[in-house]
């Protein structure tokens, strides 16, 4: 009985692990998911989500009209302006060391799949921006500095490990001015210390 017991308890222990374990350790995207993410037609637009398209030789019902008699004076419709499509970006948890834009082994596994992405043949004609974020813990004004000094060290690693073209690459910071979980000040926030890449075309 305590066999079966200690048999059965081992078996759903490995299950769980089997299930938990790659969405616990993957916290970044592969270079396939990269890929997806930052190419143009990555995800359908705005414009053209819900719409439902004709199947070949399918005749559409007509509405329904009204006769001219009927119809009270209307003035002419006025077109809605088109939202423009954001463009494609990612956002990636890249460790540095405290304080500092010196890239951890665990950020260049990161950057690895980055690099991997922009080099294939589906990102390779097209520029990125690499904006670099910080959390609120410091100063401001600090922070403005280090997240410059960390998208240009993204943007080294690319350029000498991959050799990514630094014609392709721009790189930018905006300190805490942009977080993605709002916080107080001083609040240490893995998500908002970030990288995101943004595809600004070709």
């Amino acid at each position: 009985m305590r066999k079966t017991y200690f048999s059965t308890a081992l078996s759903g222990a490995l299950f769980a692990a089997v299930l938990c374990g790659p969405a616990l350790a993957q916290s970044n995207p592969s270079a396939e998911q990269l890929i997806n993410q930052l190419k143009p037609d990555g995800s359908l637009s705005a414009t053209t989500r819900g719409i439902k398209p004709i199947s070949p030789g399918e005749t559409p019902v007509p509405a329904m009209q009204a006769s001219p008699a009927s119809m009270p004076a209307m003035s002419a419709p006025v077109a809605a302006p088109q939202a423009m499509p954001a463009e494609p970006s990612a956002n990636l948890m890249v460790d540095f060391a405290m304080g500092s834009a010196n890239l951890t082994p665990q950020a260049k596994a990161t950057l690895d799949q980055l690099g991997q992405a922009l080099t294939s043949q589906q990102l390779a004609a097209y520029n990125f921006k690499i904006v670099g974020h910080t959390d609120t813990t410091g100063n401001a004004d600090a922070n403005q500095v280090l997240s410059e000094q960390r998208a240009d060290a993204v943007k080294s690693y690319l350029q000498s490990k991959f050799g990514v073209a630094g014609s392709r690459l721009q790189a930018s910071g905006v300190g805490e001015a942009d977080l993605a979980v709002q916080t107080p000040p001083n609040t240490p926030n893995r998500q908002n210390r970030r990288v995101e890449i943004i595809n600004i075309g070709q």
